[in-house]
């Protein structure tokens, strides 16, 4: 899994992050070419329950949710499963 792809995709695609307890969700919200935005909600697991605690949703440009990605990575964050 820690395989990196040499080239982002111009599309951005849906992707999950986790450090074990945090969870991330990016989805893209608006695609143009020119002018790409993502949603990014973020959410806790909670021992012992099958659905996850959403806690904050926001809506960022693409270079800022692929900061945010590399900045998780880099902090040991790895890419899993949808959860929610």
């Amino acid at each position: 899994m820690s395989r990196r792809s040499p080239r982002v995709p111009l599309t951005p695609k849906e992707g999950w992050l986790s450090d074990g307890r945090q969870v991330l969700r990016f989805r893209p919200t608006h695609g143009e070419r020119t002018y790409q935005r993502l949603e990014i909600t973020s959410g806790e697991l909670l021992p012992g329950e099958a659905v996850s605690l959403l806690k904050n949703r926001r809506e960022i440009s693409r270079d800022e949710a692929l900061k945010l990605w590399g900045e998780k990575r880099k902090a040991g964050w790895v890419p899993c499963s949808p959860l929610w």
